[in-house]
């Protein structure tokens, strides 16, 4: 079975690192990424936190573009309810101009962060997630230069004027996000990484309702996922163990500085509640050695009838989640 393999990175900070440090990293990690053969790497909007360095990732795909030479670089995504539509078309065009045919537009509608950076964002007035599907439209007519006579802004041209457009992606979680990137006729990735249930059921929603578009004939629907793939089960599931209990902190509201280590996360004292929590959140996790973790992967794009799987990684250790990233490529790439 043939799956393209891409990445998303969402620039994580480990305990007692910084975000600059992050940062490097997912640019050593895209590098990478482009030798080993993957199709895509994206990157995250995350805002107000100590754990993920990326806030911006227009800006971080113009540096990331920059030290590569041909893999697709794009965002995973930008949270389109925080800007102006004309914009965001404005930023990628430009990235478009800089990078012909390697730039990504990947668009969500989560809001990215806790309430107090939505607020922030918005200048202290309300975040308006309905006209989502709207702004979408706007994105996608101020791309490709197709403002209607009778528009307020006919004659309008999202600068730079460029001959291409990069392809807007549509990201999500839910049957309604499937349902709207159907509606759109547009590329619809589906984030198991962060629900677990559904997904394959919203992917054959997506499949059926697809209308054709302008920008797509046909269905691209594909899946991302948790994994940590290491040279033996055991050691993958040592390594999966921080991320697991960051996931855990984050979903009992407790403080956090970063990933913690592997020592921290198998010694720390988990109840009996924390563990169902912690098996309800491998349900977004591929886990194992490579023989195990290409089984998974096919699984997955099986069920979800998809051709192209997205990998995001969360590793204490840099150096375990780049081991991770090239096993996986050695054995399905």
């Amino acid at each position: 079975m043939s799956i393209r393999l891409s990445i998303l990175d969402q620039s994580p900070i480990s305990e007692g690192s910084n975000a600059v440090l992050a940062l490097q990293e997912t640019a050593t990690l895209a590098q990478k990424a482009e030798e080993w053969g993957y199709t895509r790497f994206w990157v995250s909007e995350h805002h107000d936190t100590s754990t993920l360095a990326g806030s911006s990732p227009e800006i971080l795909i113009a540096h990331l573009a920059s030290v590569t030479k041909k893999i697709r670089i794009g965002s995973g995504g930008v949270m389109l309810p925080h800007y102006a539509a004309y914009k965001v078309a404005e930023n990628f065009k430009l990235l478009e101009a800089l990078f012909p045919g390697r730039i990504d537009a990947g668009m969500g509608r989560a809001p990215g962060g806790m309430p107090r950076s939505t607020y922030a964002l918005h200048d202290g007035n309300y975040r308006d997630v309905n006209q989502f599907p709207t702004q979408i439209d706007d994105l996608l007519m101020y791309l490709h230069d197709e403002v209607p006579e009778d528009h307020p802004y006919r004659g309008l041209k999202a600068t730079p004027v460029t001959t291409s457009a990069p392809p807007v992606w549509m990201l999500g979680s839910s049957a309604s996000s499937a349902f709207l990137a159907a509606q759109k006729g547009l590329p619809y990735m589906f984030a198991q990484f962060i629900n677990g249930d559904g997904g394959a059921n919203y992917a054959k929603s997506y499949r059926e309702n697809f209308k054709p578009s302008d920008y797509l004939q046909q269905p691209n629907q594909a899946v991302a996922v948790f994994v940590v793939c290491a040279e033996t089960e055991e050691e993958a599931q040592r390594i999966a163990s921080s991320k697991e209990l960051s996931m855990l902190r984050l979903t009992q509201g407790m403080s956090s500085t970063g990933t913690p280590s592997i020592e921290t996360a198998v010694n720390y004292p988990y109840t009996i509640d924390d563990l169902q929590s912690i098996e309800e959140f491998r349900k977004r996790l591929i886990v194992g050695n490579s023989q195990q973790v290409k089984a998974q992967i096919e699984n997955l794009a099986a069920a979800y009838g998809a051709e192209e799987v997205m990998l995001v990684t969360i590793a204490y250790n840099f150096e375990d989640k780049l081991k991770s990233f090239e096993l996986i490529a050695k054995e399905l790439l």
